[in-house]
């Protein structure tokens, strides 16, 4: 019987790479393997200054083949503390009425969940929010090639009298996907298309790179037009970008909550003109001057936390920080919002099988595909704006009383 052991000697041999363990045994001994060739690896190095332990890495709760579909070259899996917010009660769109939601929140930032809990203790005094998904488009933006402006102005008048043959050939790749937008831009002799696509309850990058590669087969075997790149960053996926910001894109989710005077006191220890001013001097005005796409105090905390527990991929973060947060104080009241541009979520799809983010989604009840489709990742856009919605309340609330200190000295240990 070969044993991980026999194999990680075969990989330092160079009789097997890394990525062929699988081909060869089981996917926990395969996860062994590379463990063992790591330590041997780390004690091959004379100067090592410490020995290296991976009995943690190693000890994980779940079949690493249930991994295999969201990571390469598995080693082991690396354990992140998740915490609650909550409760929270929230009016949404694709939230169950009446239902209280506990917000879970994977970090390693001693003091976010205590901040955004406190958030979540202020909207519930006032009530609980209200959260609305206004838009749902996940998309990929090809790079065509073509001679000239000539011949680019003539692509895009074939693109605009054929979008339902391109439709067409992109909705045969998936049985849940739908086309919903179709854009052409002219830069010289470079013409790009953003698709959009609604992609029900998955997050939906795979879905559309795939439907997105039939459409543009048939825009090459009609057109002037070469393919350069099936993604020309015109979509924008996981880097800072005006135009999902603008135009959006996943999920653009929005939350909002109206406390009175009495609450802002009682729960956040300041006044509804202080966090306005904090709010405009520091979100609006100092971002603008900043130059920034997010006009928030710390939406992506949330974001990358939420992320974490619920399986989503990490680096959309980017594109969730794409959020602007709103204050006005109402006659004598506190109003405050969160607006998401571009949220990347799913519940079904990705890191969303693994065993402890699919705890997660069932923690908030969204876990797999909703009824009807798209419902279960709108409902979790829903949640984690209201949660961003939270931090932003508590954050805000630190700084215009002059607590924001205190607080991280005695939580951020």
């Amino acid at each position: 019987m070969t044993t991980a052991a026999d194999l990680a000697d075969r990989v330092l041999s160079g009789d097997l790479a890394l990525h062929e363990l699988e081909a060869h045994t089981d996917a926990d001994t395969a996860t062994k393997a590379r463990r063992i060739l790591l330590a041997q690896n780390a004690d091959a190095d004379a100067d090592a200054d410490v020995d290296v332990d991976f009995s943690t890495i190693g000890d994980f709760s779940f079949d690493a083949a249930t991994a295999e579909s969201a990571i390469e070259n598995m080693v082991g899996a690396v354990q992140i503390p998740v915490g609650i917010a909550g409760p929270l009660t929230i009016d949404g769109g694709a939230l169950p009425d009446g239902k209280t939601h506990y917000l879970p929140l994977a970090t390693t930032e001693g003091a976010l969940v205590a901040s955004v809990n406190r958030g979540c203790s202020a909207i519930q005094a006032g009530g609980g929010a209200n959260a609305r998904v206004l838009q749902s488009m996940m998309t990929r933006a090809p790079v065509f090639r073509v001679r000239d402006v000539h011949e680019a102005s003539a692509v895009v008048s074939w693109v605009r009298d054929n979008e339902d043959r391109l439709a067409a050939a992109a909705m045969e790749t998936t049985n849940h996907g739908e086309l919903t937008e179709l854009t052409p831009y002219v830069v010289g002799d470079s013409v790009f298309l953003r698709f959009g696509y609604d992609t029900k309850d998955a997050m939906g990058m795979n879905m559309a790179t795939i439907a997105t590669q039939a459409a543009c087969e048939v825009l090459e075997s009609e057109t002037a037009a070469d393919l350069i790149a099936l993604s020309g960053n015109l979509c924008t996926d996981k880097k800072p970008a005006a135009i999902n910001a603008i135009e959006g894109r996943g999920r653009t989710v929005a939350s909002d909550v109206v406390l009175t005077r009495e609450q802002v006191k009682d729960r956040l220890k300041t006044t509804p003109e202080a966090i306005e001013e904090v709010n405009t001097r520091k979100n609006l005005i100092g971002s603008a001057k900043a130059g920034s796409l997010g006009f928030n105090a710390q939406a992506a905390n949330v974001v990358a936390a939420a992320f974490l527990a619920t399986g989503q991929d990490a680096a959309q973060v980017v594109e969730g920080a794409n959020a602007i947060t709103t204050i006005d104080v109402r006659d004598g009241d506190l109003y405050a919002s969160v607006t998401i541009a571009s949220l990347d979520v799913g519940t079904v799809g990705g890191g969303t099988k693994l065993p402890t983010q699919s705890e997660a989604l069932d923690i908030l009840g969204v876990r797999g595909g909703g009824d009807p489709p798209g419902t279960n990742a709108d409902a979790l856009a829903e949640l984690i704006a209201t949660g961003a919605l939270a931090g932003e309340l508590s954050l805000l609330g630190a700084l215009a009383s002059s607590n924001l200190a205190s607080a991280h000295e005695q939580l951020g240990r």
